[in-house]
């Protein structure tokens, strides 16, 4: 795998106003050093305490975005450093993430987790739920976390039409968030949608970050016990 020519392709199919997080989960440091020399900068992990190893052992300058599911007791490995945690699926998540950042006086961006898929085993909220965290007066009087936008995952399906449909329904939720919630805040502005199989089809439809891994660095690599 030569990661800096995959990342090069990668990049020039984004257009301006899309950002790539580097799927780096399960791979070893050598091969995000190897990207990092390439100039890539957004790294994602999905187990927390492997993303804090990573962290003491890598350039200062990164940006760590957490895309897996999130359990609250796990936060407190990452609310030092973190950048932006793209799976927020429930106010108890929200919350400890509100704690954990304000131990290290920091405010943690966070995106909302949405089921947007037909699988009904993939994680995230639904609108309705969303919507009543954002009311709970819990959530307004959070001062150590800030709501920057959504994500979704697709189906997984080689029908196009399906895997359009769903992130054009994203888009939708992340319009009406918008206008009811945050019409004041520039700072809502992140669409994280589409990975290897999808993005193209994810940033036809608004996406703003693309979680891109197993084209840069290969197949997953996942450890035996």
């Amino acid at each position: 795998m030569d990661i800096r020519e995959n990342l090069k392709k990668i990049l020039n199919t984004l257009p301006e106003g899309v950002q790539l997080v580097a799927v780096s989960k399960t791979k070893p440091v050598e091969s995000i050093r190897e990207a990092y020399a390439a100039g890539q900068r957004i790294f994602g992990e999905n187990r927390p305490q492997e993303m804090a190893a990573k962290h003491q052992e890598l350039p200062s300058d990164i940006l760590w975005h957490m895309i897996g599911q999130l359990q609250e007791k796990n936060v407190k490995y990452i609310a030092g450093f973190v950048d932006l945690i793209h799976s927020v699926d429930s106010l108890k998540v929200l919350s400890r993430i509100d704690r954990e950042a304000a131990k290290h006086d920091r405010v943690i961006d966070c995106l909302l987790e949405f089921h947007i898929a037909r699988e009904e085993t993939k994680a995230g909220l639904r609108l309705q739920e969303a919507e009543e965290i954002l009311k709970s007066e819990v959530c307004r009087n959070m001062r150590n976390v800030r709501i920057v936008g959504v994500m979704g995952v697709a189906t997984n399906t080689d029908d196009e039409d399906i895997i359009r449909e769903e992130f054009h329904h994203l888009k939708e939720i992340f319009d009406d968030l918008k206008r009811k919630y945050f019409s004041k805040e520039a700072s809502f502005k992140e669409l994280s949608m589409g990975m290897s199989g999808d993005y193209q089809i994810a940033v036809g439809e608004g996406s703003t970050l693309v979680r891109v891994g197993s084209s840069i660095f290969g197949e997953r690599e996942y450890r035996t016990k």
